[in-house]
């Protein structure tokens, strides 16, 4: 089935809110095989509404809008429905009943009447946490799914009488299952270089490249009969691609790199300590939003100046003057001074030039990160463009990944050697 959105709303229009509803809507079709193929907003104007519709009946089976059931004169939806389907506008007695009940004991607007009146018809969809009943009305071969535009109304709604009904209809039944990979060190062109053939060759399932803050994702989606076949069928095409460049894939779905880096972290028993310049203290902040990882987060300092890399890190003056604050001797001193003054089995810090201004002769984009423990010291450069901001998040999600490389490579689920401190 061919479905599509038609959210009514000025505010939309405006900017003023989020257009929640057509993902959540979207999501949830997904999920028994209805295809979304358009999103449309339009606002509260009777005029491009019907032209909206008619463009909409043109194309898809299924119309489902949102928003403009309200009292107020702007709830226009229904009234304009019923005008493009030809039909009357008829009160519905339960309507009617659930709407005096709302208000209980308190004085009804008389504008509220408007809610109880529906296109001659239609199905009800029952509204338990608003005043505004959604319906269902089937014409010329097409379904019209009415609904309000309050997630907290509409979502409940669909799940609960929206859902099985487009189930019900449905002849042959199918789902749509998508896996997302999650990418970084390659960026958007680099990725589907290194895939194109599978893009270019792609039916079922579907791969979908997209760019996000700082990293790649690759969506996989299949369409079956069944939740167990369409995974079988993504499956296949994720080892594809990770025999390509499962190196750059550090998880999937939901997972980010401070859940990924806390999660090993702790199941490797490590304790990590982190010195950051350049980031400000933003590695420190990524992972402490995950829950959990206080078993190994021991400490973190921002060492912005020379004077505190030598004061709080112990790193010698003769570094600094020799090579500079952004090298690779600091950063690996940087590392070594947190792990020592911590007393924890990893230290991990970054110091780079965010610009706009260059330092010491280095160009603006220049960082390092280093590592020091058990396993010996090691130190990563990079240079990368963009602004401050964008240069602090894009530093601080690298060195989280190199840390992630990092355990990985010398280290496996429960291992946990006599790790000591650097002298």
């Amino acid at each position: 089935m061919k479905g599509e959105i038609i959210s009514v709303g000025t505010e939309l229009l405006l900017g003023q809110i989020c257009n929640t509803d057509a993902q959540f809507i979207s999501k949830e079709a997904a999920e028994i095989g209805v295809d979304i193929y358009y999103h449309t907003a339009v606002g509260d104007n009777r005029a491009r509404l019907l032209n909206a519709l008619k463009i909409a009946s043109e194309r898809s089976e299924l119309i489902i809008t949102t928003g403009g059931l309200g009292p107020t004169e702007d709830g226009l939806t229904k009234e304009t429905i019923t005008e493009f389907l030809n039909l009357k506008l008829v009160e519905y007695p339960e309507a009617r009943l659930h709407v005096v009940e709302h208000f209980h004991s308190k004085k009804m607007p008389q504008s509220n009447k408007k809610q109880w009146m529906f296109p001659e018809g239609s199905l009800l969809i029952p509204n338990n946490n608003g005043t505004a009943p959604g319906c269902i009305i089937e014409k010329n071969s097409k379904i019209f799914i009415v609904l309000p535009g309050p997630p907290n109304e509409l979502q409940p709604m669909v799940k609960e009488t929206v859902i099985p009904y487009i189930i019900s209809k449905e002849a042959n039944n199918y789902v749509i299952k998508s896996r997302i990979l999650k990418l970084f060190g390659l960026s958007e062109s680099e990725t589907e270089e290194k895939i194109k053939d599978l893009i270019d060759n792609q039916t079922n399932p579907t791969i979908a490249p997209l760019v996000g803050k700082s990293e790649v994702t690759l969506r996989l989606t299949a369409k079956a009969h069944n939740a167990g076949e369409a995974y079988d069928m993504i499956t296949g095409m994720e080892q594809k691609i990770r025999d390509r460049i499962g190196e750059y894939i550090y998880g999937i779905d939901e997972d980010t790199l401070p859940i990924i880096v806390t999660n090993l972290l702790i199941s490797r028993k490590f304790t990590i300590a982190i010195a950051e310049s350049c980031t400000g203290g933003n590695i420190t902040n990524l992972l402490t939003d995950i829950s959990g990882v206080s078993q190994s987060l021991k400490l973190g300092e921002i060492t912005y100046s020379n004077e505190s890399k030598i004061s709080e890190l112990g790193i010698s003056k003769d570094i600094i003057e020799k090579y500079g604050a952004v090298s690779r001797e600091t950063a690996i001193a940087m590392a070594e001074g947190i792990r020592k003054k911590a007393n924890t089995d990893i230290g991990l810090s970054v110091t780079g030039i965010a610009g706009p201004d260059s330092i010491e002769n280095k160009p603006v984009g220049l960082f390092y990160v280093g590592i020091s423990s058990y396993y010996g010291g090691e130190v990563y450069e990079f240079l990368s463009r963009g602004t401050r901001m964008w240069f602090k998040n894009y530093a601080s999600l690298t060195a989280l990944n190199e840390l992630r490389k990092y355990i990985m490579k010398y280290t496996r689920e429960g291992d946990k050697p006599d790790l000591q401190v650097v002298k």
